[in-house]
C-alpha cells in the first residue's frame, strides 16, 4: 500500500514539474517578443520608422525621435521633437516618417529615436 501511494505520489510530482515551467514561459513572454521595429532611409533627407504588431492582441505603440537642425551650429541650431501614437491590431504595421526638408540646406541629423508598445486597455 505504502509503495502504491508513493508512486501516486512521484507521478504527480513528475505531471507537476512538466506543466510549471511551460506555465512559467508564457508568462514570461512580452509585448517586446511580437513587435518589431525597423528604420529605412527613404531618400537623402527622409528616413522612414515601421513597427510591425505579430502578437495575438491589439497593442497601443508610440513613437519619438529628433530632428536637429545645423548640429554643429551654435546660432542656427534648431530642435524639432516629434512624436505619435497609435493602436496595432494584431498583423498591423504603421510607419511614420522623419523628414529633414525643414532644414533646408543646413546639415542634421535624426535621433533620439524611441518607440515602445504595450498591450491595449481595450
Amino acid at each position: 500500500m505504502a509503495s502504491h501511494r508513493s508512486a501516486r505520489w512521484v507521478i504527480c510530482a513528475l505531471g507537476l514539474s512538466l506543466m510549471v515551467p511551460a506555465a512559467l514561459a508564457d508568462r514570461s513572454k512580452s509585448i517586446a517578443d511580437c513587435t518589431y521595429f525597423d528604420q529605412k532611409d527613404k531618400s537623402d533627407d527622409k528616413v522612414e520608422f515601421t513597427i510591425k504588431n505579430l502578437c495575438s492582441v491589439p497593442v497601443d505603440c508610440s513613437m519619438s525621435w529628433r530632428v536637429v537642425c545645423a548640429p554643429d551650429s551654435k546660432k542656427r541650431r534648431a530642435v524639432h521633437p516629434t512624436s505619435a501614437k497609435f493602436a496595432l491590431e494584431s498583423g498591423a504595421v504603421n510607419s511614420k516618417e522623419a523628414s529633414a526638408e525643414l532644414c533646408g540646406d543646413d546639415g542634421w541629423t535624426i535621433d533620439s529615436i524611441k518607440w515602445s508598445c504595450e498591450p491595449n486597455k481595450e
